[in-house]
């Protein structure tokens, strides 16, 4: 803290980056991350259901339009990217879409704008962003995995998704050697879905607060660029954690 009572870059930048927490370790929550991840979800389903319920074959209102869009292109990249046939996987990569890029474009508010409201009421740290919450993205990447495992067994049958953990690439022969590069793999799935998003939201997330620092006459100035070019990395994160999700469900689904 400065003489002058106001809190210094290094405190500034902590108090934002510090999560609403209860709990102590392993079993520790992130209220904040919590709170805004089923705000959002409520959002994206009352939003989607309210569209589908007024839908018209007449002129569509503007909001009919931008729902059919996105729908449309996430229905796109299921065909062209998923081989099998199963009609969860389309409202799944719809769900992950539409929810992360909710998630990321939280970060397009004022840094200061939510935690001075919870500030008000008496909460002093409050996360607005749950990409910037490692827990949340790899709790994400976790339940697509379990889902890439469930179907794999359910398509393949224990026998099958054994003799493809087993024997693929090389062969019975070199049984070790694959059961290495599974794991290797197995476990490099989850963790790159997780750490890519986190990782580009944090960082974003860092910036802004950066430039929050500033004098008030080159907030804008570098901030509405920034925020510009994020909209772009917040949308990009969004569809590719969507497309990952559909090949890996598409991989699992695929009976050699």
């Amino acid at each position: 803290m400065s003489e002058s009572g106001t809190p210094s870059g290094t405190e500034y930048i902590i108090h934002h980056l510090t999560p609403l927490q209860v709990g102590e370790g392993f079993w520790s929550f992130h209220l904040d991350t919590l709170i805004v991840s089923a705000a959002l979800g409520a959002l994206f389903l009352w939003l989607f259901i309210k569209v589908a319920r007024s839908a018209t074959s007449g002129v569509p209102g503007n909001l009919q339009n931008f729902a059919e869009i996105i729908v449309e292109f996430v229905d796109t990249q299921v065909k062209d990217t998923f081989h099998g046939r199963n009609p969860v996987i389309a409202p799944l990569a719809l769900t992950i879409f539409v929810w992360v890029f909710l998630w990321n474009f939280m970060d397009l508010l004022p840094v200061d704008l939510v935690p001075q409201i919870a500030g008000a009421v008496g909460v002093h740290h409050f996360k607005v962003v749950p990409s910037t919450d490692v827990n949340a993205t790899f709790a994400l990447s976790l339940s697509v995995m379990f889902l890439v495992y469930f179907y794999s067994l359910k398509v393949k049958g224990l026998k099958g998704f054994a003799k493809e953990v087993l024997f693929h690439p090389f062969g019975k022969w070199f049984l070790p050697a694959n059961l290495l590069l599974r794991i290797v793999e197995d476990l490099a799935k989850p963790i790159s879905l997780a750490l890519r998003l986190f990782g580009n939201l944090y960082a974003g997330e860092l910036i802004f607060i950066l430039i929050a620092l500033l004098p008030w006459w080159l907030q804008f100035t570098l901030g509405w660029p920034w925020a510009v070019f994020h909209l772009l990395i917040i949308t990009l994160q969004a569809f590719i954690f969507m497309v990952l999700t559909i090949v890996y469900l598409s991989m699992a689904h695929e009976d050699h």
